[in-house]
């Protein structure tokens, strides 16, 4: 009896052992079966471990008064005190305040542009027309920062287009490439103008997935165009939608460079500062402190904080 109870009390052990070890097999199998697409994704996590993961690890130098002549190990501690001078300092802030401006405008305004317009152009029927009007918005996107702000001022500036038409028939100028009081609306009328296209490729392709069954069900349920709207379509896209909008709000201060930066001169420094151009030079304890934004950190809110004695900044300069 005691070796048919130690038989019976194997057998459970012996059948967990084997389905783990199917399970490994398996697991190793798919990854055999899939080796191409894993040697195709090996390229992109290199670049993400090279230039994105491993430089996180100089984000140490916040917390130290680093000087570029003896490294980063032997630069000396220095807690949260560059912080401290960071966020006491009014140009900072100033800048964060213009970014969080931005950000947030173009969240309620440059994120929602494309769903709409993907919306209008999903209604149409002619093909043609939808396909020449996708095409005309997309062709933005291939625009670099540089050709989008000469076209604009070439368009709204002093001496644009639009004024030189003006002053030809005896009306009122404007000029809103050189006003501050337009930076805000300039700034997101240019990301709608360049962006849209894109996003409304990808609204596009996700409106293409909804059974067109579905639309038809409606229909004959009564639903007009409002509630097939609302009830078939919306709910439809309505993952592709989360998904974009976290991944908008990821990158709230990413807000870029290029654009700014280009138009600094035009708005005034202390409007057309953001996170992207923040470059604070701070005077204290003898020594001066630059808070200088990083790029392709791949975090929200990165900072390199350097705190550098004056002699070594007339050495370096």
């Amino acid at each position: 009896m005691a070796d048919i109870a130690e038989t019976v009390n194997q057998r459970p052990a012996s059948a967990a052992g084997q389905i783990g070890g199917k399970a490994g097999t398996s697991r190793w199998r798919r990854i055999a079966q899939d080796r191409w697409m894993y040697l195709f994704m090996f390229p992109g996590l290199c670049y993400f471990l090279v230039f994105v993961y491993l430089p996180m690890a100089g984000n140490i130098i916040a917390w130290k008064k680093y000087s570029p002549f003896i490294g980063i190990r032997k630069s000396p501690w220095v807690g949260w005190a560059n912080f401290e001078r960071l966020f006491t300092d009014d140009r900072f802030l100033n800048a964060l305040k213009n970014t969080l401006q931005i950000e947030i405008l173009q969240l309620i305004f440059a994120f929602w542009a494309p769903l709409l317009l993907a919306l209008l152009l999903n209604s149409l029927i002619n093909e043609k027309i939808k396909r020449t009007i996708q095409s005309i918005v997309y062709l933005p996107y291939f625009l670099s920062w540089v050709i989008v702000v000469a076209l604009w001022t070439q368009t709204f500036g002093g001496a644009g287009v639009i004024n030189s038409a003006l002053k030809d028939h005896g009306w009122p100028t404007f000029n809103i490439m050189s006003n501050p009081d337009w930076f805000l609306p300039v700034m997101v009328a240019q990301s709608v103008w360049k962006e849209v296209g894109w996003g409304t490729i990808i609204f596009l392709a996700a409106l293409t997935k909804i059974d067109v069954q579905l639309y038809e069900a409606a229909a004959m349920d009564g639903a007009n165009g409002r509630r097939r709207l609302f009830d078939v379509t919306l709910p439809g896209i309505r993952s592709i939608i989360i998904l974009l909008l976290i991944l908008r709000m990821g990158s709230m201060f990413s807000t870029g460079f290029e654009q700014y930066f280009l138009q600094r001169q035009a708005f005034g420094a202390e409007r057309a500062a953001s996170r992207a151009t923040c470059r604070t030079i701070v005077e204290a304890h003898g020594g001066k402190i630059w808070a200088e934004s990083e790029r392709g950190r791949g975090t929200c809110f990165t900072f390199s904080l350097r705190a550098v004695d004056p002699e070594e900044l007339a050495h370096a300069g």
